[in-house]
């Protein structure tokens, strides 16, 4: 489960995916700093408590800073449930216009899904477009969260088996409740298919027949990259659980930051002396993988005073048709504006 930034967010709607409280169940106030410090306190004795934020945090999250409007509102939105479990603080929070998954002391969003285009505008989107640059086969998710990524590639990619690992069930558990991951795991009429697994993505049991397609890796913890992901030997593992000519995906955590006179333009390209280096999760994919050749490397400014970098790239050289397909699919015209991120592909 990869992490976007850390958010506040705004109302709730009496929309349910697969099952919710009771719309007639009373709703309390909480100040935002009580929800922050204690969230376990937003829902108990069967309440579900409403936490209010300014209008402009939340909207300097899900909008450009340049769209963003003075004025400082209150607005409210619910939260569904805050959990406890062996791995996360779960806190799933019901907005008017999507449903959203909080994790950890840093409150990051871990998975987003929204009520009316299955489209973000953010790194998941870009998890989709990997299905046309793989062999056909099952495509996993490392890190599954409350899955945003999957509805998104069933919704493109109707027929598609995916197969997703989460090592926390009851995170998984909450999922189905209120992120709609039931839905998924039913089928559709094209065949497509979400089959979950609880475990650790670094165990043999992780690895299939013949193996996988593609591996979207979005592994986090406290806002950060998993370990593991910065040491080569791990990606080496890895590997060995794709088919021939599969490919990773992979999010590789926030970029460093660099004077605004030193940043590249979005659309210029980068080599890879020495800028990628500035990432832990890319050095390790680079020393397991030496020598790869790579299709686009981006980075997009995002303060008038500062920028932040961002990678997306592909491994290895694609057919031109999948190239172009690709293309069109992905978000937000490749710029990846107020999200600090790396996402790159290896194969």
């Amino acid at each position: 489960m990869g992490c976007s930034s850390q958010l506040q967010l705004p109302p709730s709607s009496g929309r349910s995916y697969c099952s919710l409280p009771s719309a007639a169940t009373p709703a309390s106030v909480l100040r935002y700093s009580d929800f922050t410090t204690r969230p376990a306190a937003a829902c108990k004795n069967g309440k579900i408590y409403r936490c209010r934020r300014s209008s402009r945090q939340v909207k300097s999250v899900l909008q450009p800073a340049a769209a963003q409007k003075p004025e400082e509102d209150e607005e409210e939105f619910q939260v569904l449930t805050a959990i406890q479990s062996s791995y996360n603080h779960i806190v799933i929070l019901d907005t008017p216009k999507s449903r959203l998954l909080l994790l950890d002391s840093t409150h990051n969003v871990h998975s987003m899904l929204n009520k009316g285009s299955k489209w973000t505008g953010s790194y998941w989107d870009e998890f989709a477009t990997l299905p046309p640059v793989v062999p056909d086969g099952p495509i996993a998710i490392f890190g599954l969260g409350g899955g945003t990524a999957a509805h998104l590639m069933l919704d493109l990619w109707p027929s598609l088996q995916l197969e997703g690992w989460e090592i926390d069930e009851i995170l998984i558990d909450k999922s189905r409740d209120y992120l709609g991951l039931c839905n998924l795991e039913k089928g559709n009429m094209d065949g497509g298919i979400l089959n979950i697994h609880i475990g650790d993505v670094f165990s043999p049991d992780a690895a299939i027949s013949g193996g996988y397609a593609g591996i979207i890796v979005d592994l986090f913890a406290e806002g950060k990259v998993l370990p593991q992901l910065e040491e080569a030997a791990a990606w080496l593992d890895l590997y060995d659980k794709l088919m021939p000519n599969g490919r990773f995906m992979v999010n590789c955590g926030a970029g460093d930051e660099l004077p605004a006179t030193n940043a590249i333009s979005v659309h210029e390209g980068l080599s890879m002396d020495g800028t990628w280096k500035l990432n832990a999760t890319i050095r390790a994919l680079c020393k397991a993988f030496p020598g790869q050749e790579y299709e686009h490397m981006e980075v997009t400014n995002t303060k008038p005073t500062r920028s932040v970098l961002f990678f997306l790239c592909i491994s290895g050289k694609l057919e031109k048709d999948a190239r172009e397909c690709r293309r069109k699919l992905s978000c937000s015209d490749w710029s990846f504006a107020r999200f600090a991120h790396l996402v790159c592909c290896f194969s």
